[in-house]
């Protein structure tokens, strides 16, 4: 007994295949979606790419392009076919290639599937290369003239002012590294020259932060150097009072942003795997339909339409019993491979 049949008229035939033509349609936008947000991913993650220390994985936005483009072809053929269905002549056409053609769209929902969980759970690797990248960019933050690293205290200014943060975890990362070059200290000043030969590794340390980590929003001017110093500057308690500089360190702001991208664009394939699933089971309805009348020059007789030729259990039964042939015959032409050889 077929699962799930539905009777169909011509009326019913005609809704479902222009219902369905639709519905591929909207696939084909969900389609360029997904290829357009993989795109802005990959752009996101190159632009960003020195936070990373160039190791960012560009898995997941390479296959939803190969997902956006997949999803363009195959939804856009889909479209056709129920665009020609209630033609005879038309749909004869397209009837041997239905079967091959919905074991492809199986196919790539599994791989919908796949790049959904990938962008929920390679968070923890984007974490895990943004805490290693952001170390090494304020280490190497006074390398202007190193190649390789010019552009470093560019862009991780840059970051600091885009994303309302300062430095890897707070604005006391600065503290712990030289973030000025040794070509901008002068050597014959006695407290430049305290201050290295004090530090074990020869480093100028001092409790100030880069312009970029400063508040714009705050009334009172910058306060970036001597920030733990109260006698530095007049009625202030760096204890107390509310710092002018960002707070936020720039890890969780930026693993904020890109997590949140990669769960929007995981939520947004799921809706994509919806739909591709319902125009999928649409289109079995609509195949079966038409295969099952019983006078085909007769459009307006009656017709039965299913999801599955069987139950469930006897379809996935049959299905357990090809798999179990196919080994067997694969392990047979094994076996016989020696004794031809012999």
């Amino acid at each position: 007994m077929p699962f799930m049949p539905v009777k169909f008229n011509l009326q019913k035939r005609v809704k479902l295949a222009q219902g369905l033509w639709m519905l591929y349609w909207f696939s084909v936008i969900a389609g360029i979606l997904i290829f357009s947000l993989g795109i802005f991913f990959k752009i996101e993650l190159r632009k960003r790419s020195e936070m990373m220390d160039n190791n960012e994985s560009h898995l997941v936005p390479n296959l939803l392009i190969l997902a956006g483009l997949l999803a363009c072809g195959l939804n856009a053929f889909g479209g056709k076919v129920c665009h020609d269905s209630l033609d005879p002549i038309k749909f004869s056409n397209w009837k041997p290639m239905l079967k091959t053609y919905l074991l492809l769209c199986c196919g790539f929902n599994v791989l919908l599937v796949l790049v959904s969980l990938l962008c929920f759970l390679m968070q923890f690797s984007v974490y895990l290369t943004l805490a290693e990248g952001l170390s090494y960019a304020i280490r190497f933050y006074k390398d202007t003239d190193t190649p390789g690293r010019c552009f470093m205290k560019r862009t991780l200014d840059l970051t600091q002012i885009e994303f309302h943060c300062c430095g890897n975890n707070n604005f006391r990362d600065w503290f712990e590294v030289q973030w000025i070059s040794n070509r901008y200290l002068d050597m014959s000043n006695d407290v430049v020259k305290d201050r290295v030969l004090s530090n074990v590794e020869g480093k100028y340390l001092m409790d100030s932060v880069p312009f970029s980590c400063c508040n714009p929003g705050s009334p009172r001017p910058c306060i970036q150097h001597h920030l733990t110093n109260n006698s530095a500057h007049y009625d202030y308690d760096h204890r107390t009072e509310e710092l002018n500089i960002w707070t936020r360190g720039c890890l969780g702001a930026l693993f904020s942003y890109y997590s949140s991208l990669m769960s929007s664009i995981g939520g947004f394939v799921l809706f994509a795997i919806i739909l591709e699933s319902v125009d999928m089971a649409g289109l079995k309805y609509l195949s079966t339909a038409l295969e099952t009348m019983a006078d085909p020059e007769n459009p307006e007789c009656e017709s039965e339409g299913w999801l599955l030729e069987k139950g469930v259990k006897e379809t996935f039964s049959d299905l357990l019993t090809k798999l179990k042939t196919l080994g067997r015959t694969n392990q047979v032409e094994g076996g016989d491979a020696p004794e031809a050889n012999t």
